[in-house]
């Protein structure tokens, strides 16, 4: 894996602050809920059957959809709007460690029972930056979109993504990370359960705010500490993203998440 420019081992990068949070997964449809949950002071909703529903597409877009794509426009519009950012500027990095595996699931079923069925709509939809361009157009954005992906890693690297941008001049960056249950045989080698998507609409302002300093270093991370957003959400793809939602809602100094192959990447908490 090729790490962003400029990122290097043991040098910490310049603070970037997060001004709005989006969170959804099953049982937590929100980020207030999900920060509830984590703090001990509330339990997951018991109705686990609902969905993502943005609102920023038109209802037969929202049909078409897939609930990956839902999901992630979801997290992204409710971070934009806590912090009260203009999607329409505003740069975007959308990290999801698979994409959507149901989808590449049913088409690899397709091509080898009868390839002549393979569904237009499904197959727009399997590539990895379906969820930015839904975003985009559904907001009208023409600012850069960046879609990646680095397995375990693609929470960290998302932020380090979004740090550089911010580095190189972007006002503002939105980061969606977002990953949906597996399914047939990739379920056996690319396991993820449930939903889970977490958006942070970042700058480089100063306080007050929640101030993150990234620091790569050599190492592993640690596996997520037992507890209830791990029941919920610990089996998904994306759940090296839920140290960080823990350190941010318990107020915690530092979290560690997976970077790479034997790189950790170190957060600074500074609760403004």
């Amino acid at each position: 894996m090729t790490l962003a420019p400029h990122a290097s081992v043991g040098a910490a990068m310049a603070a970037i602050c997060v001004r709005g949070i989006g969170a959804w997964a099953i049982g937590t449809p929100d980020w207030a809920s999900m920060r509830a949950v984590a703090r001990g002071e509330a339990q997951p909703a018991a109705d686990a059957s609902k969905k993502p529903a943005p609102t920023l597409l038109p209802p037969n877009e929202r049909r078409r959809a897939p609930d990956s794509v839902l999901l992630a426009l979801q997290v992204a519009q409710a971070a934009c709007a806590a912090a009260n950012a203009d999607p329409a500027v505003t740069p975007s990095i959308f990290a999801s460690t698979h994409g959507d595996l149901a989808i590449t699931d049913a088409t690899c079923r397709t091509l080898a029972d009868v390839p002549t069925d393979i569904s237009p709509t499904r197959f727009h939809n399997s590539v990895h930056n379906a969820a930015a361009g839904y975003w985009t157009i559904g907001v009208g954005c023409h600012a850069a979109s960046t879609a990646l992906s680095a397995y375990r890693a693609s929470f960290a690297q998302g932020l380090l993504e979004a740090a550089m941008q911010l580095d190189a001049g972007a006002p503002q960056v939105l980061l969606v990370a977002y990953d949906s249950a597996a399914s047939g045989p990739l379920a056996a080698v690319s396991s993820s359960e449930g939903m889970l998507g977490v958006a942070l609409l970042l700058d480089r302002g100063a306080a007050p705010g929640l101030q993150l300093t990234l620091t790569l270093q050599a190492g592993t991370a640690p596996s997520l500490q037992p507890g209830v957003l791990r029941d919920i959400a610990g089996g998904n793809a994306m759940a090296p993203a839920l140290a960080l939602i823990d350190a941010i809602a318990n107020e915690r100094a530092s979290c560690l998440l997976p970077a790479g192959q034997d790189l950790a990447l170190h957060l600074g908490l500074a609760h403004g």
